[in-house]
């Protein structure tokens, strides 16, 4: 007799920094998605796809919510958010013991056509009494079908939350490919590492200010036939002086920078890459719809 096969979209939905791209992680096993602990790093939905024999989860990973949106990209980023209230079989609405209670969330879930899933993360921050009150403050305001307390720092509850959701998928034959782990190319993670190792080495409104475009990636041979890669990336500022402080004194911030984002890719691709780096001013692209649209917003 054939196994069952389940397939089925699983989207995140929460405020910026709860550790949505954490949790996907912590779900799939790898990283494809920006991770840090300052808000609003993930500007892009992201399909990230877990197989196994039986199963096929194509979650849906997506800028956190906005509240009072100052760009017309966050207002982009915003749509993303909620577009998989539409398309999802199951939603994960995730927060931590550290979010208030919010009567416009609860709002918007109860527009879900699906399932909703409460999952609250981070639990290895607070203590159970808090964790339970917390729970028990949302399950006054909406009907959740599951709640889960987790961490996927510690991975506590990951596996009761990930066989849940595997059980809980429809029936039906996988959407993608097995062997894929994203809908997305190797030239858009190739941008995200670039702009995520620029949160790491830059401050304030440096990072929200930039945009991350490869303009060429040639694939090549290096010595010995092993495979290469050459990449040209350019990093779109608003001001000059975000270019020089992304240039550095004498160029030592865009060399840093350079390095440090090279050697993950190499480690992502599993082999050699040359990276140019160039910074461009384009004034205000965050309020401009013909650069959003250019850049994929």
């Amino acid at each position: 007799m054939e196994k069952t096969h389940r397939s089925g979209f699983v989207h995140l939905l929460g405020n910026p920094n709860v550790g949505k791209s954490s949790l996907v992680k912590a779900f799939c096993g790898q990283k494809l998605a920006i991770i840090s602990d300052r808000p609003q790093t993930t500007r892009h939905r992201i399909f990230i796809i877990y197989n196994d024999p039986g199963h096929q989860v194509v979650f849906s990973d997506a800028p956190g919510l906005i509240k009072m949106p100052q760009y017309m990209l966050q207002e982009r980023m915003n749509l993303q958010a909620h577009a998989g209230l539409h398309d999802a079989d199951i939603l994960l609405f995730c927060t931590t013991a550290a979010e208030p209670v919010d009567p416009e969330i609860a709002a918007t879930l109860s527009r879900a056509k699906m399932p909703v899933w409460l999952v609250v993360n981070k639990a290895d921050l607070f203590g159970k009494a808090r964790l339970a009150e917390y729970v028990a403050k949302w399950a006054a305001v909406h009907p959740f079908q599951k709640s889960f307390i987790v961490s996927a720092l510690t991975l506590e509850n990951i596996p009761e939350l990930m066989s849940s959701l595997l059980e809980a998928l429809p029936e039906g034959p996988p959407y993608y490919p097995k062997e894929d782990l994203s809908d997305r190319h190797e030239r858009f993670f190739v941008a995200e590492i670039v702009r995520e190792n620029i949160f790491r080495l830059f401050h304030d409104e440096i990072p929200y200010s930039c945009e991350v475009q490869v303009q060429d990636y040639k694939e090549t041979t290096g010595k010995e036939g092993s495979p290469f890669a050459r990449i040209f990336v350019y990093i779109i500022v608003e001001r000059e002086s975000q270019k020089a402080i992304l240039l550095g004194q004498k160029g030592q911030a865009i060399k840093d920078l350079g390095i440090r984002a090279r050697q993950e890719i190499e480690s992502f691709l599993g082999h050699g890459v040359y990276l140019d780096l160039q910074v461009k001013v384009e004034k205000n692209w965050r309020n401009n719809p013909q650069a959003l649209k250019k850049y994929g917003y």
